[in-house]
This record gives structure tokens, C-alpha cells and sequence, in this order.
């Protein structure tokens, strides 16, 4: 499998299905583990980040759970491919600008990677469309007790798994929900739960996680803490009281558009489905933006012409690194604005 066989695919997160998958986008689960006996991916030299990158690729590749896999090298990889990991939601920022030898080994369904020395040498990814935490749990699970049979990972009896940043000690978890949000960030609501968040020591970021904003009102809510709870009580948390209750709130305030500002509602709307049908340059967050609304539309029943999965096969081959792939040549960004444009006009053009 190359990269060129995932643009063929639609990403996971992407899928349109699953719990609840009018308001959550996806859900992930990320453990962080280490190789006993090697420094830390910061303290670590070049020889050892290349022997951990060939004993964790081995290792993974030899687990049930990654008898479809593929091992990605990402140090002589071309930037644009990289960039296309991170727009899949393969890889992280972080993995993709890192120096040195690293990589990730990634299922054809996109719903299991494993990063090798981003910050931590291992990075272990669980993804599907919807809100599926417990079964991501056991798949996650399954795989971290694989790769534990075949290599060594750094464990305190006292701390539990070591890691490079203290933020991750303990469980090494990160459980992270990607919500659509249009209607509480309309009616000024958004506020409330980020102020809600903050009290239960969760964080709010942007599409791709870390160091990115919201665009297109698309949030990623993560747990910040890993340590004195078990994973099982983390994940219960955030499946079954913390999510459902933030896609109450979004479904309440949805509806209360259409019932008291349903003028206002559809023309956010279909001024949105114009400017994607008839735009000769447009930016991704401007893409987006407009998406967003339009994904609103089709949630409430006010824009019958797509569905959802249409309007998710819209959002990847319009991403920056997606679009150069498909062209075979990097460009300026007045040039991917018009050749969005282009191709959204395409796609778009047969509905009224």
C-alpha cells in the first residue's frame, strides 16, 4: 500500500457513520510508549532512533492486529507525502517535521497506526468515524499487548508507563473526539464549553489537533490527564458523560435556529452552497467554512440535495497536500485556491 492507494480511499474519520455521527466526526485513542534500555526521542542519537525504527516497524508488522499493514518511511519521504498523513489523520504534525529516522506503520482500513519517534517512540493510534471509544479501546488494547510481547516498553511499577512529557506519564492514554459544532458556535455558545472543558481539565483544539484552531467548526476535545485513573475509568468518562452531553447541547441549539432563527439558518446555508458552486479561488478554511454549514444543512433536514458521506468526499481532495498529489507538483497558494475552485465547481455543478 502507498500513499497513492489511500487517496483513493475515503479517510476513516471521514466515513459519515457510527453513534451519534451527526455531531461526532470521529473518535480517537492514542497510547504513548517507549522502548526500555534507549534514551528519549530527544536524548536519543541518530543510530538509536534507526534501530527503534526497524525493531518497532518489525515488531508491528508481526502483530494479528497489522496483518494488513504498511510501514511508511518518513525521513526520505517526499514533504508533500508526508503532509498527506497528517491531512488523513495518520501521523501528527509533530511526526511529520521531526529530523532523523522515523516513521509509522498504518492498516488499509486507516483505523490502526502505530508513529515511531515522535516524541515518544511509540505512538500507538486507534480511529473510527462516530463515536466508538469502547471499541477502539479493544482494539487499541489488543494491539498495545502485541507489540508488548515483542518488545520491551518502559514501565515504573510506582508511575506506570515513562514517557517524554510528564503530561502523559502514568497510562500514556489520550482520548480525543472530533465534534461538528456549527449551531453553539452560531448562537454564541461555544464559550460555555470551552469554559466547561477547561473545569474538567479537558482540552479544545482545531481540526488537527495541537497548536491548531478550530476551522470549518470543527473541535477535537482530549483528555489532559493520564495519570491516577485507570484507562477504562477515562474512557467511561468521556464515552458516556462528558461527549454525549456536549452533542445534547449542539442538538439543542440546532434546533433552537431552526425554531426561532430559521431565516438566518438556511440563508448561512445556501449562501455557503453558492459560494462553493460558483468561486474561482477559495482557500481550505474558507472550503471549510462552507462545508460546515452545508454539513449543518443536510444534519437538519434544510439542504436535501447530499448526504453526508457526498458532502465528507468533498473535504480531503480539497486539502492542500491532496490537491498537489493528485497534480504530481507543489504549487503557489493562489493556484490550489483556483484549482479547489475548480474542482468544487465540477462536483457541485449538477444540483440547483
Amino acid at each position: 500500500m502507498t500513499i497513492d492507494d489511500l487517496m483513493l480511499q475515503r479517510g476513516e474519520w471521514l466515513q459519515g457513520t457510527g453513534p451519534m455521527s451527526d455531531v461526532v466526526i470521529s473518535s480517537r485513542i492514542r497510547l504513548a510508549r517507549n522502548l526500555a534500555n534507549y534514551p528519549f526521542r530527544n536524548r536519543a542519537g541518530e543510530s538509536d532512533l534507526a534501530e527503534i525504527l526497524r525493531t518497532v516497524s518489525e515488531a508491528a508488522l508481526s502483530c494479528r492486529s497489522c496483518k494488513d499493514a504498511t510501514a511508511l518511511d518518513l525521513d526520505p519521504a517526499d514533504p508533500l507525502d508526508r503532509q498527506v498523513l497528517v491531512e488523513r489523520h495518520l501521523i501528527s504534525r509533530q511526526l511529520a517535521d521531526a529530523p532523523g529516522p522515523r516513521g509509522v506503520v498504518v492498516t488499509r482500513g486507516e483505523t490502526l497506526a502505530v508513529m515511531i519517534n515522535e516524541e515518544d517512540h511509540v505512538r500507538l493510534q486507534a480511529l473510527r468515524s462516530g463515536l466508538q471509544l469502547t471499541t477502539l479501546w479493544g482494539e487499541i488494547n489488543t494491539l498495545d499487548d502485541e507489540l508488548a510481547e515483542r518488545v520491551e516498553f518502559a514501565f515504573d511499577g510506582r508511575l506506570g508507563y515513562l514517557t517524554a512529557c510528564p503530561t502523559n506519564l502514568g497510562t500514556g492514554i489520550r482520548v480525543s473526539v472530533m465534534l461538528h459544532l456549527p449551531a453553539l458556535k452560531l448562537t454564541n455558545e461555544i464559550v460555555r464549553v470551552a469554559r466547561a472543558a477547561e473545569e474538567l481539565r479537558l482540552a479544545i483544539r482545531g481540526l488537527y489537533g495541537e497548536g491548531t484552531d478550530a476551522v470549518g467548526d470543527f473541535y477535537q476535545i482530549s483528555n489532559q490527564t493520564t495519570l491516577g485513573k485507570s484507562e477504562e475509568e477515562i474512557i467511561e468518562e468521556f464515552g458516556e458523560s462528558i461527549i454525549p452531553r456536549v452533542v445534547e447541547y449542539e442538538r439543542a441549539a440546532r434546533q433552537a435556529l431552526i425554531e426561532k432563527r430559521p431565516v438566518q439558518l438556511d440563508d448561512r446555508i445556501w449562501r455557503a452552497f453558492g459560494n462553493l458552486r460558483t468561486a474561482r479561488i477559495i482557500s481550505s478554511e474558507e472550503t471549510l467554512l462552507h462545508l460546515s454549514h452545508l454539513r449543518l444543512g443536510i444534519a437538519t433536514g434544510r439542504f436535501p440535495k447530499m448526504d453526508v458521506k457526498e458532502l465528507n468526499d468533498l473535504i480531503m481532495p480539497t486539502q492542500p497536500a491532496h490537491l498537489q498529489k493528485r497534480t504530481g507538483r507543489t504549487m503557489s497558494g493562489e493556484e490550489r485556491g483556483a484549482l479547489r475552485a475548480a474542482f468544487l465547481r465540477e462536483r457541485l455543478h449538477h444540483l440547483n
